[in-house]
């Protein structure tokens, strides 16, 4: 498909267009058409902004909203700092106008977007909760009380009442075209998407433009605006607009994204050094006072600015340049979704996320489900919670394998909780001197790590260690995922009724067990629903099985990963010739062979090529050929047509019609998923979809 990323290459236009507000290009030729261009047409690049923001934020169920505050504060921030000096040289301001421009107006002229944008996408985000048509005609509301402030101010200024309460707003914010009266509607509008053919689109933009320049003139006319950012026709011109752009829209351009912020940020500074260099060259008359002269000038020093920032950003590898693990995060909220329908009301879900997510990259998935709801983690060691804390991950994050007592400090400094592998272990925690979180771990009949169930004098020696926060009690089911083997359910409800019994033996003492989790991803699909606080989901909330498939299908999961790696040549071999290690591999005609650019040392079992393993490429099925490489591999394409270098083969995934799953590849190789994916090696880059 053609690639025509119409959004970004549209921010470009409208910071062009923000720019042409600023320095009024054709101020000085025809004041009539500078105020069509500059107070009319220009008038939609703000909107513009705020309408994709909304968008892409309602494209992912506004569970983004957290990450896109972060980074617009932050860039907000930097923005402040840059223009500190000429804030500092015009004067600077008082503390509280400090806090009025900071958090409202913003210390800047242009620098109103980044509060205004901020404060906006809560508002909306808070609007959609009511329901589409509901929040648009709240945000709307808003708008018209905005109108009152903005355009409409010689209007509505006469109406008894009006103007005191609008000066009791302009006592908060110089202006109503920000966060609250101004940003909503286009942020709703925007996550609405409305598309409409293309010639009603082109029609609607027409008309609607066309109503807007005779709305602009016509207030002009009366002196009715106070300011002129806002008209009524406005919304409808953006809504038709944008609806022209999605209709073409494919793709993106990510310099476009980057160079439209930067020439909106830089180009004040821009107009202060023209203005400065005007007049130490003596060339105020042509860069100055002509209008237009002035606006080329400020443009392209500011389109200058911008390119050379952006060629010194940190250039980084493309992460599919070799090999790479594909994520699908609507795969993984999905799985989340049907695990948790699976349990008893009032059980949460608890995400293991240890082996950086079963090779699916702990980070991102915590997010993801963080994002959807999850609020507890589980990981296997204590670098494992701390990597997940520096990521910006709340909530509850259970160390389930043993980390020795000298780390408290660190145990405390992160927040993390501790599984107590024995009573030795819950011991020389105590013996720390600091209070730390703990579960209790109880061996039911696994013999790994935990106090025995009917070890009551044990438990009852951890209740009484002060340091100990005990905050839950756990245990592990070792053959949950057997229920056809009789003697494995019946083990499975033995190690259940040890739990439960010791639960309430700690309850009918007096202690209290906290909360309980005993089902594992086996137990979650195998077991009916029990009356636990948590269940840790592991290899199933990543949409695979852990021996065969059908579990995960059965249960409607969805695989996460999918495994691809570039070509990088194809060499031609005729009957009788041999290729890779030991020649392993003869041609028994003329053959075609790919190389691909992974092998063992990317986690890949090296025995996979020699035990059936297949790639697929162009929707075909291509057979692996003789041995493994540490970073190649060989596949057969002999009877597929059109392969060359940069071609993207999958190894685990999807291609065309034809699927290759993760458990078939750990069936080849004699082991299971688990193994599998969490051996896939940090070489092999992350892609999330």
């Amino acid at each position: 498909m053609r690639t025509r990323p119409a959004l970004d290459r549209a921010r470009l236009l409208a910071a062009v267009l923000v720019v042409c507000i600023h320095t009024g290009p054709l101020s000085s030729v025809s004041p009539g058409w500078d105020f069509w261009l500059t107070r009319v047409l220009a008038r939609t690049a703000v909107p513009f902004f705020l309408m994709v923001t909304g968008y892409f934020l309602a494209r992912g169920g506004w569970k983004d909203t957290q990450r896109f505050l972060k980074k617009t504060a932050l860039t907000y921030l930097a923005a402040v700092a840059l223009y500190l000096p000429l804030n500092l040289y015009g004067g600077g301001f008082g503390p509280l106008e400090w806090v009025k421009k900071l958090f409202l107006d913003g210390t800047l002229y242009h620098l109103w977007y980044f509060p205004a944008v901020l404060l906006g996408v809560l508002t909306a985000r808070a609007l959609s909760r009511l329901g589409p048509a509901a929040a648009l005609a709240a945000a709307g509301g808003l708008y018209l009380i905005g109108l009152g402030g903005d355009s409409y101010w010689g209007l509505v200024s006469g109406l008894p009442g009006a103007a005191a309460c609008y000066e009791a707003i302009f006592t908060l914010s110089s202006y109503t075209r920000n966060g609250l009266f101004y940003a909503p509607l286009f942020l709703l509008l925007g996550a609405a998407g409305h598309r409409w053919s293309k010639r009603a689109s082109l029609a609607g933009a027409a008309l609607s433009l066309a109503a807007m320049t005779g709305e602009g003139f016509l207030l002009r006319g009366l002196g009715w605006q106070r300011h002129d950012s806002m008209y009524l026709a406005l919304p409808l011109c953006m809504v038709f607009l944008f609806s022209l752009l999605l209709r073409v829209n494919r793709g993106e351009d990510r310099r476009a994204r980057r160079l439209s912020l930067l020439i909106y940020l830089l180009h004040p500074w821009v107009i202060v050094l023209v203005r400065g260099g005007a007049k130490a060259l003596k060339l105020t008359e042509l860069l100055v006072v002509n209008s237009l002269g002035h606006f080329c000038a400020v443009l392209a020093l500011t389109l200058a600015a911008a390119l050379a920032l952006d060629a010194l950003r940190p250039i980084r590898p493309s992460p599919a340049a070799r090999a790479w693990r594909e994520l699908d995060l609507d795969a993984l909220r999905h799985n989340g979704s049907v695990l948790q329908s699976r349990l008893s009301p009032g059980c949460e879900l608890m995400a293991v996320v240890k082996a950086d997510g079963y090779g699916h990259g702990a980070r991102a998935v915590a997010r993801s489900l963080q994002r959807s709801g999850v609020r507890a983690f589980a990981v296997a060691c204590l670098a494992e919670g701390i990597a997940l804390r520096r990521a910006g991950v709340g909530g509850l994050i259970l160390i389930l394998g043993y980390t020795p007592p000298e780390e408290v400090p660190l145990l405390r400094r992160w927040r993390l909780t501790q599984a107590v592998a024995d009573e030795e272990h819950g011991a020389a925690l105590n013996a720390e001197g600091k209070p730390v979180r703990v579960h209790l771990a109880i061996d039911t009949g696994m013999r790994r790590l935990g106090v025995p169930a009917e070890d009551t004098a044990a438990l009852s020696r951890l209740y009484g260690m002060k340091n100990l926060k005990i905050g839950g009690v756990f245990s592990h089911l070792c053959v949950s995922d057997q229920p056809e083997d009789r003697s494995a359910a019946d083990y499975t409800q033995g190690q259940l009724a040890r739990f439960y019994r010791a639960a309430e033996w700690l309850r009918a003492n007096g202690f209290d067990p906290g909360a309980l989790h005993i089902q594992a991803s086996g137990g979650i699909l195998h077991l009916p629903p029990q009356p636990c606080a948590y269940a840790r989901a592991g290899i199933a909330l990543y949409g695979v099985g852990s021996g065969g498939a059908a579990d995960a299908v059965e249960a409607g999961l969805r695989p996460v990963l999918s495994l691809r790696a570039r070509v990088a040549c194809v060499r031609q071999l005729r009957p009788g010739e041999a290729a890779g290690y030991g020649l392993a591999f003869r041609a028994e005609r003329d053959t075609r062979l790919a190389v691909l650019s992974i092998g063992y040392a990317d986690g890949l079992p090296r025995e996979l090529a020699q035990n059936g393993g297949r790639v697929l490429l162009h929707g075909r099925s291509c057979p692996m050929a003789g041995r493994m490489c540490m970073d190649q591999l060989l596949v057969d394409v002999t009877g597929v047509p059109g392969v060359r270098a940069g071609d993207a083969a999958t190894l685990i995934g999807r291609d065309g019609g034809l699927t290759i799953r993760a458990e078939e590849v750990a069936r080849r190789c004699g082991t299971i998923t688990n193994e599998l994916l969490s051996r896939l090696g940090h070489r092999v880059a992350q892609v999330v979809r």
